[in-house]
Parts: structure tokens; C-alpha cells; sequence
């Protein structure tokens, strides 16, 4: 039996979560839990990533000796450091403005079917391709001499290693799919100097022993699936190969696990994206908006009980009120009623729980497309969804996806991301052997799954996903 330590951090929130790992054996405990606030200040959205950075520290103290430490977070975002290894300020969160007006100057450089050609990445206002278009010319981006990604970041935080993670770095639209290399090429067409990004690495690389000043011992911190939903993804207990998933949280991560990418101009104009994976697969998926407007709500009503909420929302009749959660209108923070309210054009919904009924009912939508479309332009027929992440919890949720996709959805684990994170660490630290299938048949052997049936009328699904379209 061996340990090892997840470190996962999520648009809202972190933690520290500590695996045991051996044969035919696998748990999970959380040991630190902190809030990730995002700060606004003189008119930009920061993350505060040195509260980040606190929170990991004192997680790991209090997860005591490990073998192993990995690093997973969201995508996109990076931080800067200049020439002595210093960071340049807070790293800009997603979620600012600044990008507005950018995709657009990228198009006018490199046109977007061939920079989809390049990349296989689907078009997201806050990639990172565009952050750096928008950061162009500002005293920062100019005094940087290295850019590290979010886990790249605190790994090199706690070992003085600098590298960029595979699985992260293809989330950034500046990785050349056929080489498996960074497209310097394009960085240099945009005005981005190559020379910023670090080489990469593959899950599964030892990057250094932790700092002996941290006090922390020196075990391996080891490169994972440090995009939060690389991860995610080798924690779904699937058996066989005809599954799509949903890594449900703040942002639904809809798709299907391939073997090579898709690059028609179909599956451009779908917006699905090629992401790396672990063990050389691409996670073949598009962003859906996810929990990010029910947490929105619940943010402005203060925090009401949501298990009473859901029960609530349950006896809302169905289809009552529906949007589209693809609407970049709902990408902003604050205000969030009043937006659904707006879209939905049917005046004031009169509780609580219709609008959660209304986001409900939107979301298994929103996954009913993802995985329609997921199906026809790879090809890759699914027999079962599998939810995991926060959304797992959510009982309506995962029945209404069941429902609404017509198959059967398999919920849970919750933690998918760190168990995804801990066997990687563990297969790397050679505690377990075998391909993705041997992990994920442990998952199976020691972690409960809960199965939603199909039910309703199917009739009724279509009608209501016309009537959105209209």
C-alpha cells in the first residue's frame, strides 16, 4: 500500500485529497478544503493564486508522509514569471473581459478553418492563444521570460522544476497536433514569443523532489493529467470502449475518449475541441456551461439548502421554461436570474425552484446535444454516459441526462479527478501496472456507482429541443 497526495483545484474551490493505492485496493480522504475566490481589482478578474498556493501547502502538511504529490486545475490560464524565476502578478482568470474583440484579431492573422486544422481546438473566447493576443504590448507579457501554466506553476512552486504538462498545454490553441509539439510557428504569426513556453512533459513524469526548505520531506511531485478533466477522465469506471462522459461541475466537459483526433470541418463547426489525454488518447469533447448558473443563483439567494432546492425543483413541471446554456450571455458572474429570466421569455418565474427547474431541465439538454453530436462526428457509437465530478450528486440532474439522452447514465465517483490523479501518480511510482482499462477496472472493483434508468417520453425531449431551436 502507498500514498499519495491529489492536489485539485477547481474554478470554485481546491482541496487536498490523499490516496491509498495497492493491489485490488483504492481509497480517497480529503485532508484540506479552501475556497478559490477570484479577486477583482482595478478593473481586471485575478485569481488569487497565492491563497492557492497556502491552501496546498497546508493540505499537504496535513496530509503527512506521502510517495507522491500531482497537481490537476482548470485550463487555459498561466502565470508569468520574468528572468529570475519571479511570478509577474496574479494570473488573469478566464472569466475577465480582456479577450473581448481578440478571436477576432487571431481570424484576421490565421484563418480559423486552419487554425482548427493545427490545433483541433474548438473556439472558446478565453483560450489561451487569445489571452495572450489581448495581453500583447502590456509591461508584464513584455518583462516575462518563462509561462508556466496553473499547475505548472505550483509545481515549480514546490520544486524549482519548470515544464508544461501535455494534457494542459493542448488546452491552450498553441499546440500543433501533428508534431505533438508547440507551434512556434503560429506564435511567431501572432506576435507571441515562442521562446515563453517550457518543454513539455507527459503524465506519468517525475518532476522533482519537493523542496527540503517546505518542510514537507521530499517525495516525487509527478506530472499527471494536470488539466482537471484529463484526470477526471482516466477516473471513469468504464468496461469497454462505447462510453461518453460528462465531467460535471462548474462546466460540463461533454465527449468521448478516441484514439486519434477529429479534424473535419463539421466537427469544427460543432465547436468540439481535441484535447490531450492520458496515454497518448484525445478527449474528443465540447464545453457546456455546466453548474456555473445554478451556482450563480444560489450565490445571490445566500446560499439556500440545495438537497430542499432539488427536491423542490423536482415537482416543477417539466419544461416549464428552457435556454440555451451555450449563450455566452450566461458566461459572465453576477446577475444570473435576471439573465435566465431574460432568455427564458416567459416573464418573473416565480420561485426558486422554477429557475433551478429551468437550469435543470437546460443542462440535460445541453448534454443531450454534446453527446448526440459526439457520436456522429467521431463515429464512436456509446452505449452508457458516465457523470462524474459535483454534478454526480446531483440525483434530478442525472436522471433528467438519462432521460433526455436515451441511455443509461452511470453517476459517480464524485472525486473522479483526484482518483484520476492518484492512479497515474501510482502507475508512475510503479504501485500498479497496466493501461487505462486496468485502472479503471479498479475503480469498478472499489468504488460505488449509482445507475439511472432512461424513463419518460422520448417524443417529449425532442419537442422541446425544436422549440429551443426555433
Amino acid at each position: 500500500m502507498n500514498t499519495f497526495a491529489a492536489v485539485d483545484l477547481g474554478a470554485s474551490s481546491g482541496r487536498v485529497m490523499v490516496g491509498r493505492v495497492g493491489p485490488g485496493s483504492l481509497s480517497l480522504d480529503a485532508v484540506n478544503r479552501f475556497a478559490n475566490e477570484p479577486v477583482r481589482a482595478g478593473g481586471t478578474l485575478y485569481w488569487d493564486i497565492l491563497a492557492l498556493y497556502r491552501g496546498v501547502l497546508e493540505g499537504l502538511r496535513l496530509a503527512g508522509p506521502v510517495d507522491g504529490i500531482g497537481i490537476d486545475s482548470w485550463a487555459v490560464d498561466y502565470g508569468l514569471l520574468d528572468a529570475t524565476g519571479t511570478l509577474l502578478g496574479n494570473p488573469v482568470h478566464y472569466r475577465d473581459t480582456r479577450t473581448e474583440g481578440a478571436a477576432a484579431k487571431v481570424a484576421a492573422v490565421v484563418g480559423e478553418d486552419k487554425l482548427y486544422a493545427l490545433t483541433g481546438l474548438q473556439k472558446l473566447p478565453f483560450n489561451t492563444i487569445y489571452q495572450l493576443v489581448a495581453a500583447a504590448g502590456t509591461p508584464q507579457l513584455d518583462a516575462a521570460r518563462q509561462l508556466l501554466m496553473i499547475p505548472d506553476l505550483l509545481a515549480y512552486w514546490l520544486t524549482g522544476e519548470t515544464g508544461a504538462e501535455f494534457t494542459n498545454a493542448s488546452t491552450t490553441q498553441l499546440l500543433d497536433l501533428g508534431s505533438g509539439g508547440w507551434a512556434g510557428e503560429l506564435m511567431s504569426a501572432l506576435g507571441i514569443r515562442p521562446t515563453l513556453f517550457p518543454p513539455l512533459r507527459a503524465p506519468g513524469t517525475v518532476i522533482g523532489p519537493v523542496r527540503p526548505e517546505l518542510g514537507l520531506g521530499t517525495p516525487d511531485v509527478i506530472a499527471v493529467g494536470s488539466h482537471d478533466t484529463a484526470s477526471a477522465v482516466v477516473g471513469v469506471p468504464a468496461a469497454g470502449d462505447n462510453f461518453a462522459y460528462i465531467s460535471c461541475g462548474t462546466w460540463s466537459l461533454v465527449g468521448v475518449e478516441l484514439d486519434a483526433p477529429v479534424l473535419t470541418e463539421a466537427s469544427r463547426l460543432a465547436n468540439f475541441t481535441n484535447e490531450g489525454g492520458v496515454d497518448g488518447t484525445v478527449r474528443y469533447l465540447r464545453n457546456v456551461m455546466g453548474l456555473w448558473p445554478l451556482q450563480e443563483c444560489l450565490r445571490e439567494w445566500g446560499a439556500p439548502d440545495l438537497p430542499v432546492l432539488l427536491r423542490e425543483a423536482a415537482a416543477v413541471p417539466a419544461f416549464a421554461a428552457v435556454v440555451d446554456l451555450d449563450d455566452p450571455v450566461f458566461l459572465p458572474p453576477g446577475d444570473m436570474v435576471a439573465r435566465l429570466t431574460a432568455a427564458s421569455g416567459r416573464g418573473p418565474f416565480g420561485s426558486p425552484a422554477a429557475v433551478v427547474r429551468c437550469i435543470l431541465d437546460s443542462l440535460a439538454l445541453a448534454h443531450r446535444r454534446a453527446v448526440r453530436q459526439a457520436q456522429q462526428l467521431s463515429g464512436r457509437h456509446v452505449d452508457a454516459v458516465h457523470i462524474d465530478g459535483g454534478g454526480a450528486r446531483n440525483e434530478l440532474l442525472c436522471q433528467l441526462t438519462a432521460d433526455a439522452c436515451g441511455l443509461p447514465v452511470l453517476a459517480g465517483p464524485v472525486e473522479a479527478t483526484a482518483f484520476g490523479n492518484v492512479l497515474v501518480q501510482a502507475r508512475a511510482a510503479g504501485t500498479i501496472n497496466g493501461d487505462l482499462s486496468a485502472l479503471r477496472a479498479l475503480l469498478r472493483e472499489t468504488q460505488q456507482i449509482v445507475r439511472y434508468e432512461p424513463r419518460g417520453d422520448a417524443a417529449a425531449w425532442q419537442a422541446v429541443e425544436r422549440r429551443l431551436e426555433a
